[in-house]
């Protein structure tokens, strides 16, 4: 590549004339050249064509019904130890079994007064104003 390139160069440096069109024309030569040599495609060692790509995998899914009723699987962050053991219901919290798990309520179902009511109309709200300028330009 740099071979053809060095070449151009010598091959149009050679009949120049002093005029300021030429001199333009040299000098996009020149910076094309700088510039076509920096970005090359970084090529992984190992693959090939007769290479099998490999796969990605996710992590095991438990499937043992008595272990998934006596822990709390996939609750250790860590790389070492075991999921931490369930406890009765009667030791945990009452808010915990009171918690929405569903779909969240619309903000016609909320009370005017709370804090979650006031959360969800001003989420609304952003989500309007984002709609109705999409597609507009600055």
């Amino acid at each position: 590549m740099s071979g053809f390139s060095l070449f151009r160069i010598a091959t149009l440096t050679k009949g120049i004339t002093s005029n300021a069109t030429t001199s333009l024309c040299r000098t996009n030569v020149f910076n094309r050249i700088q510039t076509r040599g920096y970005a090359k495609k970084v090529v992984a060692k190992g693959k090939g064509k007769g290479m099998v790509k490999e796969e990605h995998r996710g992590p095991d899914v438990c499937t043992d019904p008595v272990r998934l009723t006596s822990y709390a699987v996939g609750a250790n962050i860590l790389k070492q130890g075991d999921d931490p053991h369930l406890k009765p219901p009667d030791q945990y919290p009452e808010w915990l079994f009171q918690l929405n798990l569903g779909t969240p309520k619309r903000l016609q179902e909320l009370e005017s007064d709370t804090w979650e009511y006031w959360k969800r109309l001003r989420k609304e709200n952003i989500l309007r104003f984002n709609r109705l300028h999409k597609g507009k330009k600055f």
